[in-house]
């Protein structure tokens, strides 16, 4: 093999520890240049090596993980129909034994999963795009955040926004302080801002951030599976079953918190137009808000998701501003300072806490729950995250997952939990005697209280409903991606399917008052998945370790380096002028004859 043999040019038998790619018209271009080293493949933004362009492959239906997770999820329905509660015993039953055994283990991990983002954002790892280097993101930051949002816990923001606060000032956190008093109130809105804070956001931004970087950076389908189990073949049961394990989680998720959602615009609307609380009621609301998350799951990302993000965002904010402006707003401010100065400082003890020496009961009930909760849900808001965050940093991604949703959580809470017990301890309004009849009737109760009540309930009912567009278009979307080998844009058949049984799961449930079971179920049946994120760590810190230096140094010295090494690159004798000489069928030089050249 000769020196300039090109096979010799391979990051396996380099020739030279430097090595440079030309383009068509021989020019060394700095995104071209190839640094091999013994360890590292330093590439630069546009080699297809790095950064291919797989993820957008349309991959066929996988008609395997179709059928078998529709199939599951028609089982556990009959089961939640016909026998509700042997359904509700057994997954209760078994759910109690699991916080009590693993509750600890959840502590551990969920701890770990909020310390891994924070140092990957401050790592150098923090540097790498979620795609080629050279891309942008797909959508704007203000869209970005708000389908993060829409899809991760905005409608869980309604439903507890008054409701958590409120019960944990009646009944105080691990019992530390008297109820209904002041500490409690302040204990109580530090533990919900803990709950809503960093640890879930971590729980899906480790999904979200793995799925991203494996489908954007890597170019492997946007699966669970893909990541952990990278080298199998997608038809791998090992695989396969991962898969499936999304679609029933997804599907159930999505279906329990329609059912509730149903029950709380219920509510809404009885307090504005008098309607009886019933499941009629509430399932002509479900048929409704199907109709309109499949219409606008079909639409698309951009012109669905993005658009009902967006309005949900500047609604939520009218909303919280209106209440904000015409509660206790001194109060709340003080509030805000005081529970967010008392999350940071006890964050550590409460993140640590599992009720070894009392108070177990309070934090299976509130802290594991909610943990368990959250990780059963990983699957759909994480692989959601993945498909809309392509272009973003590393460390954009943790600021604008674990950062800004803390900060809104916390203010939303402060601003909704604030005024209720404002109300409760001062006597404007028995917000207590509301939270008897229902969690879904604590915010209309408090609204009553205020000017222009029948106005803002009325928004409010539709910024539920919106929430929950978003959410179940988004899951339609997944549920989508996961029956088609992980396409980003999945065929409008398979979107429309599981559209409708979500819809379909949630009328049942409900008619056959399943719904809190099968919230119990999805729990319990997403205690395997603790093991599916531990291996999604593991494979994400795997692959980082192998990304080339080059990609994580800030990019101003990145295009200094790629200058240097161009300046110091040798000319191609393939690509230089050839002297014209007489084998080129040019005329020889002549040169005049010297003295002692010419003939006497």
């Amino acid at each position: 093999m000769s020196p300039d043999d090109p096979e010799r040019a391979t990051p396996a038998a380099p020739r030279d520890p430097r090595e440079h790619t030309r383009a068509a018209d021989g020019d060394v271009t700095v995104e071209e240049t190839v640094l091999v080293t013994p360890r590292y493949v330093h590439a630069a933004p546009d080699d297809d090596r790095m950064h291919p362009r797989a993820a957008d492959v349309d991959h066929p239906v996988d008609r395997t993980v179709f059928v078998t997770g529709l199939a599951v999820t028609v089982a556990f329905v009959l089961w939640g129909v016909l026998s509700p509660t042997s359904l509700a015993t057994a997954a209760s039953s078994v759910l109690a034994k699991m916080i009590d055994a693993t509750g600890w283990v959840y502590v551990l991990v969920t701890v770990g999963f909020v310390a891994l983002m924070l140092l990957l954002a401050l790592s150098r790892y923090g540097r790498i795009r979620l795609g080629r280097d050279d891309e942008r993101p797909e959508f704007s930051t203000v869209s970005w955040i708000s389908m993060m949002f829409a899809t991760g816990m905005g409608i869980g923001l309604i439903f507890w926004g008054v409701a958590e606060p409120l019960s944990h000032l009646l009944t105080p956190p691990l019992g530390l302080v008297e109820a209904a008093t002041p500490e409690s109130a302040q204990l109580g809105m530090e533990y919900t801002i803990f709950h809503w804070g960093l640890h879930p956001w971590a729980l899906y931004g480790v999904v979200g951030l793995a799925l991203a970087y494996a489908t954007f950076r890597k170019g492997l389908p946007n699966l669970l599976s893909s990541i952990v189990f990278p080298r199998k073949d997608p038809a791998h049961p090992a695989r396969r079953a991962v898969d499936i394990f999304g679609l029933f989680i997804t599907t159930f998720g999505a279906a329990t918190s329609l059912g509730l959602g149903a029950l709380q615009i219920n509510s809404g609307l009885t307090r504005v137009f008098d309607a009886p609380q019933s499941n009629t009621v509430s399932i002509v609301v479900i048929v409704v808000l199907t109709a309109l998350f499949v219409v606008s799951a079909v639409s698309g990302t951009e012109r669905g998701i993005k658009w009902l993000a967006n309005t949900n965002a500047g609604l939520a904010v009218g909303i919280l501003v209106f209440v904000f402006a015409f509660g206790p707003t001194i109060f709340l401010m003080n509030t805000f300072v005081e529970s967010f100065g008392g999350y940071l400082a006890h964050f550590v003890p409460m993140s640590f806490r599992t009720g070894a020496n009392g108070g177990g009961e309070w934090l299976a009930g509130w802290t594991i729950f909610y943990w368990a909760w959250w990780m059963s849900w990983a699957p759909f808001v994480g692989t959601f995250m993945a498909r809309i965050s392509r272009g973003r940093t590393i460390r954009e991604f943790v600021i604008c997952v674990l950062i800004v949703p803390t900060l809104v959580s916390t203010v939303w809470f402060v601003v909704m939990g604030g005024t209720a017990i404002r109300f409760q301890l001062s006597g404007v309004t028995d917000m207590a005697a509301s939270l008897d009849t229902g969690v879904e009737n604590t915010l209309f109760a408090m609204l009553d209280a205020m000017p222009f009540s029948t106005l803002t309930a009325v928004l409010v009912v539709v910024l539920i409903m919106l929430f929950y567009v978003a959410g179940a278009d988004a899951a339609s979307l997944v549920l989508g991606m996961l029956s088609q080998g992980g396409s980003l844009h999945p065929r409008t058949w398979l979107v429309v399917t599981w559209g409708s049984m979500i819809g379909a799961v949630a009328i049942a449930l409900l008619l056959a008052g399943g719904l809190e079971a099968i919230q119990t179920t999805v729990i319990v049946i997403g205690v395997p998945f603790l093991v599916v994120m531990l291996g999604v760590c593991y494979s994400l810190l795997k692959q980082l370790r192998s990304e080339p230096v080059v990609t994580t140094v800030p990019p101003g010295v990145r295009t200094v380096v790629a200058e240097m090494r161009s300046n110091t690159v040798q000319p191609d004798p393939a690509q230089q002028p050839t002297p014209a000489g007489p084998e080129n069928g040019a005329a020889a030089p002549t040169r005049e004859p010297t003295a002692s050249q010419t003939p006497t």
